[in-house]
């Protein structure tokens, strides 16, 4: 078959699925700081934990829009990319995505409009409340996503009979293999992408004038989450890397840099892989992990990229984007610890951060933003051919959609995506600068 209307439908796939995960885990994480300050609020009346809460509930409000919005693009990509899939999956997946969207409806959009414009017009326990429940509803509508996202590469509970997935036990459906480690992960790099978000514009406030209560109050939670988080994350991408050995094993070799079944298990530390030549150009080893981290068998050992030729992930892109989130994750885990250490004294205090310091946080203002999707590209990528682990490739399912209308299609949807993340700096930049438009009371008077 001709290859490039497949390349680009895989391509235009991943750029709208990647740019969902990024603003959804947005704001999920920012749901679930705005409640933080709003019960620290109710519980110290503290004036800080306010502002803190009414300048980052803007940027959650655009975090979900978008979030919302850049959904519709992937719904209407699974029927006219992959318009098979749904016929072969849809037992399956038909009720996740029910559930997802009854999420977004039910706990979140009844609830949205008072967090966003009833402060002023509800009591604060029942605003407190209503953020509360937009929190959870943030929460079901990533996990129904995640299962899915799951279920396609460990597919459990289920079985393919004339073509079709029949569901056989819906539990092993939604705690297949993937989903423990796939939500630890996704709820880590959630909360790192929010916490750096706010850490690098508090810093970049803290550089330009003094910072008032809700930034301090801000940077002081954001530091911290961000310290459990970024250590966290270590044990759960180990927890993640067994499972991917075990029931992906070309994508394990793919991510490991393994090319030769059979040899000593050894995990690439960093290389440049070369499929034409089945090895690895300036390759650095490291063998602590091979044996954790690769998949093997009983007859041949180790399972190289060699036992899948043909259909193996493409190895560059598979290998890279795994330590460009890696390489993010180490650096958000020492950055994060070495301010906490220099602020520890000063009870978390950027004030006694040096203007390199702060130019440092400001510099990692989208790591954790990258590593979500650098996450999401390696958890897709990895999984070519396949639109379900080891069962349905990405070829069966192939809509018939011209080469130029892919190509259109993909410039289009680029320029949106671009045109939507820079409104989103925008905004970003403009109100960490001059601060957000005041919330006016009732009478005429601000606040």
């Amino acid at each position: 078959m001709d290859i490039v209307p497949l390349l680009l439908a895989r391509i235009q796939f991943t750029a709208s699925l990647s740019f969902l995960a990024l603003f959804l885990a947005l704001a999920f994480a920012l749901a679930w700081f705005l409640l933080f300050f709003k019960l620290r609020a109710h519980a110290t009346g503290a004036p800080g934990w306010t502002a803190a809460y009414r300048f980052w509930v803007r940027f959650f409000a655009l975090a979900f829009v978008l979030a919302f919005a850049s959904a519709l693009p992937v719904l209407i990509q699974l029927g006219s990319l992959w318009p098979g899939l749904m016929e072969k999956i849809g037992n399956v997946a038909a009720p996740l995505l029910s559930f997802g969207v009854l999420s977004v409806f039910i706990l979140k959009s009844c609830f949205l409009g008072v967090m966003l414009f009833g402060q002023r017009r509800v009591s604060n326990t029942a605003h407190t409340f209503a953020v509360f429940m937009v929190a959870v509803g943030q929460s079901a509508a990533l996990f129904w996503m995640l299962v899915l996202q799951s279920w396609v590469q460990t597919p459990a509970g289920a079985t393919l009979i004339d073509a079709r997935y029949r569901v056989l036990d819906w539990g092993a459906i939604i705690i297949n293999p993937s989903l423990p480690w796939n939500l630890s992960l996704m709820v880590l790099w959630s909360a790192l992408a929010a916490a750096f978000l706010m850490l690098g514009i508090t810093a970049l406030q803290a550089l330009r004038r003094p910072l008032q209560d809700g930034e301090r109050c801000t940077f002081k939670t954001a530091l911290v989450v961000a310290m459990v988080a970024s250590t966290l994350q270590f044990p759960a991408l180990d927890g993640a890397a067994k499972v991917m050995a075990e029931h992906q094993p070309a994508k394990a070799a793919a991510a490991a840099g393994f090319w030769h079944s059979g040899s000593e298990p050894s995990w690439s530390l960093i290389g440049i892989p070369d499929s034409s030549a089945k090895k690895q150009h300036y390759d650095w080893p490291v063998y602590a992990f091979g044996a954790a981290w690769l998949g093997h068998d009983d007859k041949s050992g180790y399972l190289g990229l060699d036992k899948f030729s043909g259909m193996r992930p493409p190895v560059g892109l598979t290998f890279w984007s795994l330590r460009v989130m890696l390489l993010l994750g180490a650096l958000m885990w020492l950055v994060s610890w070495w301010c906490g250490l220099r602020t520890l004294r000063r009870h978390l205090d950027p004030g006694v951060l040096s203007p390199r310091s702060l130019r440092l946080l400001v510099g990692m203002l989208y790591s954790g933003g990258l590593v979500v999707l650098c996450g999401g590209i390696f958890s897709m990528v990895g999984m070519q051919p396949y639109a379900v682990n080891g069962a349905i490739t990405q070829s069966e399912i192939l809509g018939t959609t011209s080469t130029t209308k892919l190509a259109l299609g993909l410039v289009g949807y680029g320029v949106l995506y671009a045109v939507l993340i820079a409104a989103f700096n925008g905004m970003l930049f403009h109100a960490a600068r001059y601060g957000v438009v005041p919330v006016r009371k009732p009478g005429g008077q601000s606040s």
